[in-house]
């Protein structure tokens, strides 16, 4: 009796041992999971950075170039002018007109060029403040890298675009970037599904952006806990879902949660697309 009771301790303490181990891999996994967003986060972290002191320094030359070199040269113009007119009245009375009508064309060609000079700097300070186009599309590389990072053993990932990408002005793609890989995460973590399906899709007014799974999540149990945790999430939990409902928000769109096709939850986001850049820097 004594051995059979140490054999089923010895049971029960590697069952132990494999449940704690496993769930130490689920951990690690997820925490790899973590850091890798962390580390593409930082990377268009630095990038927009890089951008915002190379805006800074473009406005800080072109105002320079406003308020010293274009005043210089328009000075110049000007002293020519007064010489012109000078020389000019004095002609009359000169020993030698020929030769003041030369220095006189020559004038003429030095207030050409001055007149020249101060258009070509006029044209730069506009390029140096004008505000920088868009950048190309980053949302479907983003996307392709989450649906890499969350692919596991037992979980298939599937992206799926439709139209032609459109670029967003910056911290859009990242941001929907961003929200997919949480959105993933919370099926790898909690829905028990075995496939995952991204679909990006570009429609003439909007970005459409699905995450279907086949789990087990129940899409009108998670609208309650969003609810919930928006007003009063004095835990901490569910944060999730709601900094996913805060990004679209923030991009003007919707966040909506519903049954999938697939079986599990469809989480949808509808974000509008702006011609207009003052329309999306008014959400920033």
């Amino acid at each position: 009796m004594h051995s059979a009771s140490l054999y089923h301790s010895s049971r029960a303490l590697r069952n132990r041992a494999d449940q704690l181990t496993a769930e130490a891999s689920r951990h690690a996994h997820d925490l790899a999971i973590r850091n890798e967003e962390l580390r593409s986060a930082q990377e268009l972290l630095s990038a927009a950075q890089q951008r915002e002191a190379l805006d800074a320094e473009r406005h800080r030359i072109a105002r320079e170039l406003h308020d010293s070199v274009t005043q210089y040269v328009l000075s110049a113009g000007m002293i020519v002018d007064v010489a012109s007119s000078e020389l000019g009245s004095r002609r009359e009375d000169a020993d030698d007109p020929d030769e003041l009508a030369d220095i006189a064309e020559r004038l003429r060609g030095a207030r050409d060029l001055t007149q020249h000079a101060v258009g070509q700097l006029r044209s730069a300070i506009y390029a140096l403040n004008r505000i920088p186009e868009r950048q190309s599309p980053q949302l479907p590389r983003l996307l392709e890298r989450a649906c890499q990072l969350h692919s596991r053993p037992g979980l298939l990932v599937e992206l799926r675009l439709e139209g032609s990408p459109v670029a967003l002005p910056a911290g859009g793609d990242q941001s929907l970037a961003t929200l997919v890989g949480e959105a993933l995460f919370n099926v790898a973590s909690h829905s028990g599904a075995t496939r995952a399906v991204v679909r990006l899709s570009y429609q003439p007014q909007e970005i459409r952006l699905t995450i279907d799974d086949d789990g087990n999540g129940d899409p009108a149990a998670l609208r309650t806990q969003l609810s919930v945790a928006s007003a009063a999430d004095l835990d901490g939990s569910h944060r999730g879902l709601v900094n996913m409902a805060s990004r679209a928000q923030e991009l003007g769109g919707l966040f909506r949660l519903r049954r999938s096709r697939l079986g599990g939850v469809r989480t949808l986001v509808e974000v509008p697309i702006r011609n207009e850049e003052s329309a999306w820097q008014s959400r920033r």
